[in-house]
């Protein structure tokens, strides 16, 4: 069974930082893009950041690159998404998710979600 559990969220004060982490398990991703999505109530579902597991290659929103980098652990099997400067727009649910083709930041039909971790930033 495929497994994608997000975790790290919490409560953080504007310019603070947080890791999320989003650990995967079940099959091997080698091969595949995953990326980290978010969402805030009354909002799409909006991209964030996204890396090639086999290659590393990254790609970001505009909006966000410099503030978030995403990265991975191969031994753990994990992707995380480090969050820096955080601002009180950034409070969203923050979802892992993976897809074997990557289709670009605007395609949202991935192949695995995790279920989400809340992060609230306080200003």
């Amino acid at each position: 069974q495929v497994q994608l559990v997000e975790s790290g969220g919490g409560l953080v004060q504007a310019g603070g930082s947080l890791r999320l982490s989003c650990a995967a398990s079940g099959r091997t991703f080698s091969g595949y893009v995953m990326a980290w999505f978010r969402q805030s109530p009354g909002k799409e579902r909006e991209f964030v950041a996204a890396l090639s597991w086999s290659g590393g290659r990254t790609y970001y929103t505009d909006s966000l690159k410099g503030r978030f980098t995403i990265s991975k652990d191969n031994a753990k099997n994990t992707v995380y998404l480090q969050m820096n400067s955080l601002e009180p727009d950034d409070t969203a649910v923050y979802h892992c998710a993976a897809v074997r083709r990557w289709l670009g930041p605007r395609n949202k039909e991935y192949d695995y979600w995790g279920q989400g971790t809340q992060v609230t930033v306080s200003s």
